[in-house]
């Protein structure tokens, strides 16, 4: 697809058309990424997205306890030997 730059105050800038826009699921921000000497765009990664959902299920399927327990919780060569209480 072929399109021209359009003056948008000091700048210039694309309209993208919103077929393409629904199809890719561009939202408000967007990344914008230069490599190769190409623009590429992509919807703007939110991180840590889903984890509230995904931490609820895992509490309800009891799947939030340490496995790694007895390690963590038991004192270090460090904690005997450096450690002052």
């Amino acid at each position: 697809m072929k399109t021209k730059l359009i003056r948008i105050g000091n700048s210039q800038g694309v309209r993208i058309p919103k077929p393409i826009i629904e199809e890719i699921g561009l939202s408000e921000e967007i990344e914008m990424i230069l490599k190769d000497n190409k623009i590429i765009l992509r919807s703007a990664e939110q991180s840590r997205k889903g984890w509230d959902n995904a931490f609820e299920k895992m509490a309800e399927e009891n799947d939030d306890q340490l496995i790694d327990k007895e390690g963590v919780e038991a004192p270090s060569q460090w904690d005997k030997t450096e450690w002052t209480w």
